[in-house]
């Protein structure tokens, strides 16, 4: 398998560090409001690196859950998330923390992603985040401020490995950080921040520099050492992590443990709308609720997401939405029509195991789900007996996670569609012939051919 890895800019082949197991650490969500599906469409890349993994490899697979200490700027100013989403709701943080890790494994589910090994809470693990920062006191990498412990990047050597030194010297402009007088440098970062003098915070603890609570990034070196080891294979997360948090957290770890923290650092590109990235901020994001409201299969959101690869953005709109719903319940029609026939013999072994190659060099080559999905459209329409379909299909999905030979896995009318029908139905009963065969074009676009019979309008996918 051959990764691009954000560390040495270049895709290169994986090879773990132990061949009895791949380790690999993936951010998790904060659990402060709900997941939008530009934050799903990660863990859809994530979900389908680890299955790609596990089928040549035993994967120990762990992912955090931020439930304290992620303040609204990942540059250590404003409230935290948690606070605010509990002033949100009239609720304890706690309470929301768990509610929406609860609805966010909800989602999970639905999109078929294989739940971690580990999903640790970084509130369970504040022993071992001090402990940490205790080791990087030690070995002269923080100082004091009036609100923190923070730890000085001017201390570490190469801490632009990972973002670039561009970005590092645009710190240092003050372009991207906001100002705090007391920091030595634009790029240091709180390990330690102390509870307000004036208000008590719902989650804080003790600790040897005061009252206080982790910072984010040490909360992230903290789990991913204590459930893989001081080394990891592979470090996931998406794009907008790069710059702070997971340079921050090889600074942190590497000066603590004189190793390297991760050896793969893999990263997924933004979902966006038309007018932009989708942000929680400001309110504009879509859930998995939302599509499901209007009628969409969360699988449909899984497959969209899989045709286009995992380092190129994606622009989100109902009308690509529909098309992966056209497409899906197009392999679902073939599956079934498949499944009615005989059982026939193997009649072609070799196209059945060149089709299987094929597709798993697309899945090596950085999981390029796209081709992947192109090979199985070509051998699913292809003149071989339905026992090697049905035998790629099942090795295919262990892939791809669609439930393709799933029995409640059967076609249905994109919600847009049957719509469209009921207007053409209505626009044929007043003899308005040009809006019926308009809508019949539109419908044969979408993937849907209908006929007229007596008992009504009759459809099927292409």
């Amino acid at each position: 398998m051959k990764l691009y890895n954000t560390l040495k800019k270049s895709k290169e082949e994986f090879t773990p560090l132990n061949n009895a197991e791949v380790t690999l650490y993936a951010c998790g969500p904060t659990v402060y409001n709900y997941a939008h599906i530009g934050n799903l469409r990660t863990y859809i890349f994530e979900d389908t690196l680890v299955r790609a993994l596990r089928a040549d490899f035993k994967v120990k697979h762990v992912m955090n859950i931020t439930d304290v200490g992620h303040l609204t700027s990942d540059c250590d100013t404003g409230a935290d998330k948690m606070e605010i989403g509990a002033a949100r709701e009239g609720k304890k943080a706690q309470e929301i923390a768990l509610f929406y890790e609860k609805k966010f494994f909800e989602d999970f589910a639905a999109l078929n992603c294989v739940r971690p090994d580990f999903t640790p809470r970084a509130s369970a693990h504040i022993d071992e985040m001090i402990k940490l920062v205790e080791k990087l006191e030690e070995k002269g990498y923080t100082y004091k401020t009036s609100d923190g412990i923070y730890y000085d990047t001017s201390k570490f050597k190469g801490y632009d490995a990972l973002v670039g030194h561009s970005h590092v010297e645009g710190l240092k402009a003050g372009a991207r950080v906001e100002f705090n007088a007391e920091k030595r440098n634009p790029s240091d970062f709180a390990l330690w921040k102390f509870s307000p003098k004036d208000a008590k915070r719902q989650m804080e603890w003790p600790s040897p520099w005061g009252v206080g609570f982790p910072g984010w990034h040490i909360e992230c070196s903290a789990m991913a050492m204590e459930y893989l080891g001081e080394t990891l294979d592979i470090h996931c997360g998406g794009v907008d992590h790069i710059a702070i948090h997971h340079t921050n957290e090889i600074a942190q770890s590497e000066a603590a443990t004189d190793k390297q923290y991760v050896r793969n650092w893999v990263h997924g590109e933004f979902l966006i709308l038309p007018a932009g990235k989708m942000s929680k901020s400001d309110g504009s994001f879509v859930t998995l609720d939302t599509i499901k409201a209007k009628g969409y299969n969360p699988l449909d959101y899984r497959y969209l997401c899989l045709g286009a690869h995992y380092r190129t953005q994606l622009e989100f709109s109902y009308e690509a939405l529909d098309f992966a719903h056209a497409s899906l319940n197009g392999l679902r029609s073939r599956i079934a029509a498949i499944k009615e026939l005989p059982l026939s013999a193997i009649k072609d072994a070799a196209t059945l195991t060149d089709a299987k190659a094929k597709f798993k060099d697309a899945i090596d080559d950085d999981l390029n789900t796209s081709k992947a999905l192109a090979v199985l459209w070509d051998f699913i329409k292809s003149p071989i007996g339905s026992a090697e379909k049905l035998n790629f299909l099942e090795e295919a999905d262990k892939f791809l996670g669609l439930s393709l030979l799933a029995e409640s896995a059967k076609a249905d009318l994109p919600p847009q569609a049957a719509a469209l029908i009921a207007k053409r139905e209505e626009a044929r009963k007043n003899k308005d012939f040009k809006t019926s065969d308009d809508i019949r074009a539109e419908l044969d676009k979408m993937g849907i051919i209908i006929k007229d019979t007596p008992k009504g309008t009759e459809w099927r996918l292409k």
